[in-house]
Parts: C-alpha cells; sequence; structure tokens
C-alpha cells in the first residue's frame, strides 16, 4: 500500500511538472451522475461548472460535495459553496481541495452570474495554489467565463471557457494553466426527461465527448447516468430533493481510476 501511494505521488509530480492542473475541478454529484455534461445546467454547483447556471439560484444555498477515490485515497476531492440571490444576479464563492499531504491542489473562487431575456453570462475569478512536499509551492490568478441560452422550452445551449486568461505557474519559464473550451446542448425530451450531450476541448489535447441523462422519476426522486469518450468512463446517480435540503450521490468508472464515489449535499436558507 505505501508502495502504491508513493508511486502515485510521484505521478502526480512528474505529470506537474509537465502540465499544470492535473485535477478536474467540476463537482456537484448531480453532473457528475450525468457523466459531466454540466454545461446546461442551473444550479448552485454551477459555481464549478458553467458559472452561468448560477443564475437560476432563487433562494441563498449552501452546498459541501465529498469525491472519494477508493483505490486512489490521495485522489480525493472536496468542495463547498455558498449561493447569494441578489437583485442584479446571484454571486457565489467556493473552495476546492485534492491532493493529500505530498501533493494538493486548493482553489478559491468568487462568482457572479445574471440572466438576461433567454441568456445567462457568468464569470468567476479564481485563486488556485499547487503544493508539492518538497519541491515548494506555485499559485496562480485564473478567469474563467460562461453562457447559456434557453433557444426554446426545449432545447438550450451553453458554453463556458475554462483559465481564458492562461496565467503563467511561474516566472522563470513559460508553464500556463491550460484553457479548456466546453460547448454542450440540453433536450428537454418531456417534462421530466432531460437529455444533454457535450464537447469538452483542452487545447493541447484531443477532445472529450460527454453525454448524460436525467430522468425525473418522482417529483422528489431522480435518476441519471452518463457516459464519456476519451476517455472513456461510465456515470450513474440518483438525487433527493425537498423543499430545503437536496441529496445527490453518483457513482463513475474508468479502466484508469477504477470505481469512484460522490455525495452532494444542498441547502436552502431562508430568505429575508
Amino acid at each position: 500500500m505505501r508502495y502504491s501511494l508513493t508511486l502515485s505521488a510521484l505521478l502526480i509530480i512528474m505529470s506537474f511538472t509537465i502540465r499544470a492542473q492535473s485535477s478536474s475541478t467540476l463537482m456537484g454529484a448531480r453532473s457528475s451522475g450525468m457523466g459531466y455534461a454540466s454545461s446546461c445546467l442551473a444550479d448552485e454547483w454551477s459555481l464549478f461548472n458553467n458559472v452561468a447556471g448560477m443564475a437560476q439560484v432563487k433562494h441563498p444555498t449552501a452546498g459541501f460535495s465529498y469525491d472519494a477515490h477508493p483505490s486512489f485515497k490521495n485522489f480525493n476531492k472536496t468542495a463547498a459553496i455558498f449561493a447569494m440571490p441578489l437583485k442584479v444576479g446571484v454571486a457565489g464563492v467556493g473552495l476546492y481541495r485534492f491532493g493529500d499531504d505530498q501533493y494538493n491542489e486548493q482553489i478559491m473562487s468568487g462568482a457572479f452570474s445574471s440572466s438576461f431575456g433567454l441568456a445567462s453570462l457568468g464569470v468567476n475569478i479564481n485563486y488556485i495554489q499547487y503544493n508539492i512536499e518538497g519541491f515548494g509551492r506555485k499559485d496562480a490568478v485564473s478567469v474563467s467565463v460562461g453562457g447559456i441560452a434557453t433557444i426554446t422550452p426545449i432545447l438550450s445551449v451553453g458554453a463556458y471557457i475554462t483559465n481564458i486568461n492562461q496565467p503563467k505557474l511561474s516566472a522563470h519559464d513559460n508553464e500556463r494553466l491550460p484553457t479548456v473550451l466546453t460547448l454542450g446542448v440540453l433536450i428537454k425530451i418531456v417534462s421530466t426527461l432531460n437529455v444533454t450531450t457535450e464537447i469538452r476541448k483542452d487545447l493541447e489535447y484531443d477532445p472529450t465527448l460527454k453525454v448524460g441523462l436525467e430522468y425525473n422519476l418522482h417529483t422528489k426522486f431522480f435518476f441519471r447516468t452518463g457516459l464519456n469518450v476519451n476517455p472513456n468512463a461510465a456515470f450513474f446517480g440518483f438525487g433527493l430533493k425537498s423543499k430545503k435540503i437536496k441529496l445527490d450521490y453518483a457513482y463513475a468508472f474508468s479502466l484508469d481510476l477504477l470505481g469512484r464515489h460522490q455525495a452532494t449535499v444542498s441547502y436552502q436558507l431562508k430568505s429575508k
């Protein structure tokens, strides 16, 4: 076990020196259950997905999510968010952590999004810190932007750009955070069934195709499933929703990281 953890840490450090931001910051068990095809999803966890979707939050909401990798515990991720509707839009703050004491990534994010007719636009500013035991610390400030347009009651289109400013991590070389472009479509087949598809393109790598489905079995119960291609992965999940509390769970399986679990709880605070 100790050999496995040491090897994993070395692989992370090697990947860090080759390419920054080794972990995906997409969070929320709802979007995970749909294969992270989340470009058109609109809830408080849009802060870590397409920030434009946060504009649809109607009440102050706090949330916490934990993504566990039983086979690679040093790959575990946690995140917490708080979204507050304002007169002119919705403001939010988020905290994210990936890794262990040997290597970790930490992000503090501030976001704002607002609706304009049939469209929503949003922006978040992230302070990112990388810590590697024995190698020191690197940090950067990145900017991400997104938008969602409701073309018809049946069709929505969403797009966002992560790290649009490509910040440098070092003054001594040209190491930068990668820019990622994401475009997706959501089709509401019937009032209880959403189908999403998305293409995600890191400028340095081949695109990833994602497909997701969410079915409202009952007003309070949701079933979800999804699929990714390149890298290949399968997802499923479910959710329970009451007036103030949402509980979501997702399971993902891929050949490289095996199975992993994500659980999310969101609580709607009382509005003044």
